[in-house]
């Protein structure tokens, strides 16, 4: 039950946080892509639920970014 929780919200914050940092959403994307690929390579995400979740938090996330980037730019 915690990675399932932990899918659902830490790759979309992982979006925001690297977008705030490179001031760029897709590179902030494709960091945390590359970190959940880390992580299934690594073992620690197992079966397709949590990589379902994974992807719809990294797409909140990347949603919520290019609307927060808009309105500083």
């Amino acid at each position: 039950m915690g990675k399932y929780l932990a899918a659902l919200f830490f790759p979309g914050l992982l979006v925001v946080l690297f977008t705030r940092v490179t001031y760029n959403a897709l590179v902030g994307l494709v960091l945390t892509v590359a970190l959940i690929a880390i992580s299934v390579y690594r073992g620690y995400t197992d079966t397709w639920p949590l990589l379902i979740i994974d992807a719809l938090s990294l797409t909140a996330g990347f949603w919520y970014s290019r609307r927060m980037s808009r309105k500083f730019v």
